[in-house]
């Protein structure tokens, strides 16, 4: 990779203009949303002319692409880094995402919220979540596992496709389904605020879930 020293000034300028637009952009989908994303709108922010701006995002899917990659790519670093410091341990890759998405949630629901209309990821970025899918295998899979196989195990060792060859075994792989799926579920209701008339912690109920998840995955 080229470091910033080498690069041009015309390289450091084009870089920091884009970076910028990204800046401009996440205000925008802070405030209504990724499908209002509009790049005439960051150009009139930046005191620039619509053209202008498509010199350095081809138009509105690139840009949300481009703010997808750094999402998917800040998490698995997040990941990367917490099972480097922890070991393989799901507790703390838990405790990681939830303080991870709680500092950005825009940034979270972009990539684990509600479709952008029309909009349609290439494929490198699904590479990348497959990173943090990953971290998060190698974890369930260091778990102790003794109990028989369930149903559904059985229906996962000819449905793995989603693991993209991560060598697993079916209780793992069932361990990384529950924890993805029912720590996401308690996330997503707290960050749109909808535990706010019920009078109780999302804190409190994101650790009895994680307990619970890790209750039950020693089987």
């Amino acid at each position: 990779m080229v470091n910033s020293e080498a690069k041009t000034p015309r390289e450091r300028y084009r870089a920091q203009v884009r970076t910028e637009i990204k800046q401009r952009a996440w205000e925008q989908i802070a405030t209504a949303g990724a499908s209002a994303l509009s790049l005439n709108a960051i150009a009139k922010q930046m005191g620039m002319s619509g053209p202008a701006l498509y010199r350095y995002f081809g138009g509105r899917d690139d840009l949300i692409t481009e703010l997808v990659r750094d999402a998917y790519r800040s998490l698995a670093d997040t990941f990367r880094a917490t099972s480097e410091a922890a070991g393989a341990d799901v507790t703390a890759l838990a405790h990681a995402l939830r303080a991870w998405a709680l500092r950005d949630p825009q940034r979270y629901f972009l990539i684990y919220g509600t479709p952008v209309p029309g909009y349609q990821a290439p494929d490198d970025t699904t590479a990348i979540s497959s990173e943090i899918m990953a971290t998060l295998l190698d974890a369930c899979a260091a778990l102790p596992s003794d109990g028989p196989a369930t149903p559904f195990e059985a229906h996962l060792e000819g449905h793995r496709d989603w693991a993209a060859g991560h060598p697993a075994p079916p209780a793992a792989l069932h361990r990384a389904l529950a924890f993805w799926t029912r720590l996401h579920g308690v996330l997503s209701l707290e960050l749109a605020g909808h535990f706010g008339g019920m009078g109780i912690d999302p804190a409190q109920l994101f650790a009895a879930e994680l307990d619970d998840l890790a209750g039950t995955s020693a089987k």
